[in-house]
């Protein structure tokens, strides 16, 4: 089966081969793929290694890489909100997020492509392994604020991950990537992940909210910063006031979400 990896800063993953279909996600420069379907017109179709998503790319974002690299645990993370690189001797800008495997001291061989940085690394908590078990995060509540409050005022973007434009559940699963913990990639996936709190009043920190529509199908996430405080992606990542019922805009005094479930991962 043919391994592949990212490299380009944002790769569009869309419905369909064509630029003028929808893009349903993106992959992060340093995330690997498996490919499948190739068309002559230089569209792939792939699935993601991190969270198993499908979709189609094009292939000149993607670069052939051995089955080691692709069963190798992510275990860095790009730290600045734009980190400076080169790949084969050209520079290249990719963003806050981006995840890194196989590294060796400030350069990493990733079948053709030959990558260097000077301090743009730091390394995750926990390393990513897709295969492994999922771990247990435990981190301190201050650094988890920290990088949540990153994402504020970031654009919503349909299908977005990075902090130029994200999506609701893109932006729970980025939080939660750079602690080293996988999360699946849409809304009503992530509400099967972790365990069921009980009761608003109950709340911690960095608990996942869900709310769902009329039809009872879940269609929006946030992190909880209290039993009261939620930031979440909605127009823009913004914190808004959460109650029994649901999220409260603070800036229209509005209802926008229902709440449906709370889930726990961290610590658990």
């Amino acid at each position: 089966m043919p391994y592949a990896i990212t490299i380009v800063p944002v790769m569009p993953v869309r419905a369909e081969p064509s630029h003028r279909s929808e893009i349903v996600t993106q992959v992060l420069f340093g995330e690997c793929v498996v490919t499948d379907t190739e068309q002559p017109d230089g569209w792939v179709k792939i699935s993601t290694q991190f969270d198993n998503y499908a979709g189609w790319v094009t292939l000149s974002h993607l670069g052939m890489v051995a089955a080691a690299i692709y069963d190798a645990p992510y275990t860095h993370f790009a730290k600045e909100w734009v980190n400076q690189i080169t790949v084969n001797g050209q520079k290249m800008h990719i963003p806050y997020g981006c995840i890194f495997k196989q590294i060796h001291g400030q350069e990493s061989t990733w079948g053709d492509f030959t990558i260097n940085w000077e301090d743009s690394l730091q390394k995750l908590p926990h390393a990513i392994s897709t295969s492994g078990p999922t771990p247990k995060i435990q981190v301190a509540d201050a650094q988890f604020k920290s990088i949540a409050k990153l994402f504020l005022n970031t654009a919503y973007l349909w299908g977005g991950k990075s902090v130029f434009g994200i999506d609701c559940s893109g932006f729970s699963q980025s939080v939660y990537k750079v602690l080293g913990m996988p999360l699946l990639r849409d809304a009503y996936q992530q509400a099967g992940q972790g365990e069921s709190v009980g009761f608003l009043a109950e709340a911690k920190l960095g608990d996942l909210a869900f709310f769902d529509n009329a039809e009872g199908k879940i269609t929006h996430v946030g992190i909880m910063l209290n039993d009261h405080e939620i930031i979440h992606a909605a127009g823009k990542v913004r914190i808004d006031a959460i109650d029994t019922e649901g999220i409260i805009n603070v800036d229209t005094g509005l209802r926008t979400h229902k709440l449906r479930i709370i889930k726990r991962l961290r610590g658990i």
